[in-house]
């Protein structure tokens, strides 16, 4: 049986160290498509556009995704975009998560409605969260945190409520883990107003 990973926010003993996320890119179907979904839907202004470099017959769309963190697309007008829930493999993306603001919550969530966008919605104990999908039926979260942590203590946080999760003898991170990992670290946030919802544990 293989050990159990060591969980810590510390800097492992590795030959490189990322120093973030720069951009993802993805497949996607067209540009108007994605530009409407993405930009009209989502918010992310449009911020370059140009050929894909790699395949001059196909564009690449870059977004902001909010933070100055990019998630860009090469598209083609003759692919047609298709709504139909993706199938996983090993490899393939399972879902992107994007934040919002938790004050913003329940417009977002009317938002999804009033643009005929399905969705789901889950208190994932240590964050809240909506899941819709996007033109081309990938799964994407509109994640938001229940507490306001510094970006740069985010990992430190939840390694210190993994811990307290594990002391604790209980399955999942739950926000009582959050906030006493909050009060251990000497962290003094905002707690954030949000609706109630089911788990969604085992969906």
């Amino acid at each position: 049986m293989a050990e159990t990973p060591e969980i810590t926010a510390d800097r492992p003993d590795s030959p490189i160290h990322t120093s973030g996320t720069d951009h993802i890119t993805l497949i996607g179907s067209n540009e108007e498509d994605t530009i409407a979904y993405y930009r009209d839907v989502l918010g992310m202004p449009l911020v370059l556009r140009q050929p894909n470099l790699d395949d001059p017959n196909s564009t690449h769309l870059f977004f902001d995704t909010g933070d100055g963190r990019i998630i860009t697309f090469f598209v083609n007008d003759d692919r047609q975009s298709n709504p139909a829930p993706l199938r996983h493999q090993i490899g393939s993306v399972h879902h992107l998560s994007f934040s919002i603001e938790p004050e913003r919550f329940v417009e977002v969530r009317e938002a999804l409605e009033a643009e005929g966008y399905g969705y789901n919605e889950f208190d994932r104990g240590i964050f809240h969260s909506l899941y819709t999908r996007d033109n081309n039926g990938l799964t994407i979260e509109l994640s938001t945190d229940k507490f306001s942590i510094p970006d740069d203590r985010r990992g430190e946080v939840l390694a210190t409520a993994q811990r307290l999760r594990e002391e604790d003898g209980v399955e999942f991170a739950e926000e009582r883990h959050l906030e006493a990992a909050l009060e251990e670290l000497g962290l003094e946030t905002e707690k954030h107003e949000l609706p109630d919802a089911p788990t969604g544990a085992g969906v």
